[in-house]
C-alpha cells in the first residue's frame, strides 16, 4: 500500500530541526455503617423520582439501550478466568467488589446531563457502590470487550478489557435514544483478559485518567468521558516501574464514558484469526450505529482515517502526547482514548514522550503520533482488506485520507494559534526551532504570544514579561525580536487587525493544561484525604481558555530535565 510520507513531510518537515441520601429498598445487601455491601443488586424506587429536578432523573431511571450486546457475537462461556476467548466481541462479567466502603471523590455534572442524571445522585451512598462496581443497577448488562492489537509495533494477540467492565450504554439524555453513551468501570476487577493483572485501578491513575478525559472535553478535543472518580477504600499492590519497588497503594475506579469503546484492534484480532465473518458483523454494526452516513465500507474506512488526522491536529494544537499509541489504544470513532502514561509537552521538545517504555526508541513522541496514526490505520486498512471488505486501493485511498486530513486540520489550528488567517509554514517553522533553541514552554509561549501588544513590543524592542517568563535560561532575545518582526509583517500581510488576531488565539491556545507535575502534588493530596486543591484544578480545567483563578504554580513549566515518576511515567496502573 502506499505510504503517507510524501502526504507528511510539508507537516514534519517543520520539526525536523530537532528531531464524577435517600433511601432506597435494598435486595440481597447488607448495611454497614451507613454503607451497603454488594450480594445482589440495587432495586428501583419509585419514591425516589419525588426529588429528581427537570435536567435528570435518579439511577433508577437511567434509560438503558444496550444494542451493543444485543447485536454483536457473545462469549458463550460466562466462566471469569483468563482465556482466549473465539468467535464472540464480548464477554458478560460482572464487576467484582472491593468488600469495603467506597466514596466519591468527583463526578462531572456535564457528563451526568448527557445521561440523563441529576447531580443530586451524587450524594447518595448508592452512587459510590454503583461506580466502583460494589453494586449493580437495574437495566445495566456488564461486560467486557474482546480485541487484539499491535503495541509498540509488534502484534500482542487477544488483549482485551483486562480491568476495564462495560455497565451497558445509556440514550442520551433529551435526545434521539438512538444517540447512547457506553459507562464503563475502570478498575472494578478481573475478566478473561486480565492476562496476569489483578483488575484493578490505583488512586494516581484514575485521578490522572479523570482530569484528562474531562480536561480534554473542555480544550475540544475529541475524547472518551469520566462521569466519576470513586476511592474504593481497598489497597492495590503495585510495581510503578517495574523494578522491584513494589507497595500497596490506595485503590480507585473510574467511570469512563464514551459513544463506544470500539477499537481498531477490535477489527485485527478476528482479523488474525481468520474470522471474516466477525469483521464484517463488526463492520456493519459499527457502520449503522455510527457512521450511518457511509454508504460503504470504503467510505467508513475514509471517514474513521479523516476523523484520525483531525483528532492528531488537535493533540498537536495543544500540546498532547499520548504516549502509547497502540492499535488497542485507537478509538474507531476518533476519540482520544485510554489515558494511561500521556503527558502535555511543557518544555518545547519534538522528540518528548512521557512514557519510559517509549525512551529508548521514543516511538509514540510528540512529532511522531501523524505518522504511528497512518501506521495504525493501515493495521485497520489490513484486517478489513483480509476480510474482503474493499481492496487495497481502497485502502490506500482512506490512508491518504489521514494525510489529507491530517495536513488541513493542522495547518488550521496552528494559523489560529499565530492569530493568522492562513498557515504560514516558514514563519511557524522557524518559530519551533526558536522555541526549542530557548527551551520555551509550548502552552504559556502561545498564550503570551496572543497577549501581547505586538505593535508597542516592537516599538520598544524589549520582550515582554509574559513571553520571557516562558523561555529558559538561555533566552535569546534578539532571536525572538527578530522573529516578532517577521511574525508581523506575515500579519500585516494577511490584513489581520490587532484585535481579529488576539480573538483568534484566544480561543486557540489554553492558558491552563493537565501539568504532570502538578498532578504529582495533587495526587499526593487526595491520597492524604485531602480534595480542595483538586476540585479547584479542575474548575480552572474546565474553563482552560480563561486566565481566571488559575493559580501561578499550576502554569508553572516543569524543570528542563523530566524526572521519573513526575513528567515521566510508566503503564502501571
Amino acid at each position: 500500500m502506499k505510504t503517507l510520507r510524501g502526504c507528511l513531510d510539508r507537516t514534519l518537515r517543520c520539526y525536523s530541526p530537532v528531531s464524577r441520601v435517600f433511601s432506597m429498598e435494598l435486595m440481597g445487601y447488607q448495611k454497614k455503617n451507613g454503607f451497603v455491601r454488594q450480594t445482589g443488586r440495587v432495586a428501583s424506587s419509585s419514591s425516589a423520582s419525588s426529588t429528581v429536578a427537570t435536567t435528570g432523573g435518579t439511577l433508577e431511571e437511567l434509560c438503558w439501550k444496550n444494542v451493543l450486546v444485543d447485536s454483536l457475537p457473545e462469549d458463550p462461556n460466562r466462566e471469569n478466568r483468563v482465556r482466549q476467548v473465539e468467535g464472540a466481541m464480548y464477554t458478560r462479567v460482572q464487576p467484582t467488589g472491593t468488600g469495603t466502603e467506597p466514596s466519591l471523590i468527583m463526578a462531572s455534572e456535564s457528563v451526568a446531563e448527557l445521561i440523563g442524571l441529576h447531580p443530586d445522585e451524587f450524594a447518595r451512598p448508592e452512587f459510590a457502590m454503583v461506580f466502583s462496581g460494589n453494586a449493580t443497577v437495574p437495566g445495566s448488562d456488564p461486560y467486557a470487550n474482546c480485541y487484539g492489537g499491535h503495541q509498540f509495533g509488534h502484534w500482542a494477540g487477544q488483549l482485551g478489557d483486562g480491568r476495564a467492565i462495560s455497565l451497558g450504554e445509556v440514550a442520551e439524555y433529551g435526545k434521539d435514544e438512538a444517540r447512547r453513551w457506553e459507562l464503563q468501570l475502570k478498575g472494578a476487577g478481573k475478566t478473561p483478559y486480565s492476562r496476569m493483572a489483578d483488575g484493578r485501578a490505583v488512586l494516581r491513575s484514575s485521578l490522572r485518567e479523570y482530569v484528562a478525559s474531562e480536561a480534554m472535553a473542555a480544550l475540544h478535543v475529541p475524547t472518551t468521558r469520566a462521569l466519576s472518580f470513586v476511592a474504593t477504600g481497598d489497597a492495590v499492590l503495585r510495581d510503578m516501574f517495574y523494578n522491584g519497588n513494589a507497595r500497596m497503594e490506595p485503590g480507585a475506579v473510574v467511570c469512563r464514558v464514551a459513544r463506544s469503546f470500539i477499537r481498531f484492534g477490535s477489527f485485527q484480532l478476528p482479523a488474525s484469526r481468520g474470522d471474516n465473518d466477525m469483521v464484517k458483523t463488526l463492520a456493519d454494526f459499527v457502520m449503522k450505529e455510527y457512521y450511518p452516513e457511509a454508504s460503504s465500507y470504503k467510505d467508513f474506512f475514509k471517514t474513521v482515517a479523516e476523523r484520525t488526522g483531525r483528532l492528531v491536529a488537535e493533540w498537536h494544537r495543544v500540546g498532547f502526547v499520548h504516549g502509547v499509541l497502540n492499535t488497542d489504544n485507537m478509538s474507531i470513532l476518533g476519540d482520544t482514548i485510554d489515558y494511561g502514561p500521556y503527558g502535555w509537552m511543557e518544555r518545547f521538545d519534538p522528540n518528548f514522550t512521557p512514557n519510559t517504555t517509549d525512551l529508548p526508541g521514543r516511538r509514540y513522541c510528540f512529532q511522531a503520533q501523524p505518522e504511528i496514526g497512518q501506521w495504525n490505520l493501515l493495521q485497520l486498512a489490513r484486517a478489513l482488506v483480509a476480510a474482503g471488505l474493499f481492496d487495497e486501493d481502497a485502502a490506500a485511498e482512506g490512508i491518504a485520507a489521514f494525510g489529507t486530513s491530517f495536513v488541513s486540520h493542522y495547518n488550521g489550528t496552528m494559523a489560529r494559534k499565530l492569530g493568522l488567517k492562513e498557515y504560514d509554514a516558514e514563519l511557524t517553522s522557524s518559530l519551533w526551532q526558536l522555541m526549542y533553541d530557548s527551551q520555551a514552554d509550548y502552552t504559556n509561549t502561545f498564550r503570551a504570544l496572543g497577549s501581547m501588544d505586538l505593535d508597542k513590543v516592537l516599538r520598544d524592542t524589549c520582550l515582554p514579561k509574559q513571553l520571557k517568563e516562558c523561555l529558559g535560561a538561555c533566552g535569546k532575545d534578539e532571536e525572538w525580536l527578530a522573529w516578532l518582526h517577521g511574525y508581523n509583517r506575515v500579519i500585516q500581510g494577511q490584513g489581520i487587525g490587532a484585535e481579529e488576531r488576539q480573538q483568534m488565539q484566544t480561543m486557540a491556545n489554553p492558558a491552563i493544561i493537565p501539568r504532570n507535575h502538578v498532578m504529582v502534588e495533587i495526587i499526593s493530596q487526595v491520597e492524604e484525604g485531602d480534595y480542595n486543591a483538586l476540585h479547584e484544578y479542575m474548575a480552572c480545567l474546565r474553563n482552560p481558555y480563561s486566565d481566571e483563578n488559575i493559580r501561578d504554580e499550576w502554569k508553572e513549566p516543569a524543570p528542563p530535565e523530566p524526572r521519573l515518576g513526575v513528567e515521566l511515567l510508566s503503564c502501571s496502573s
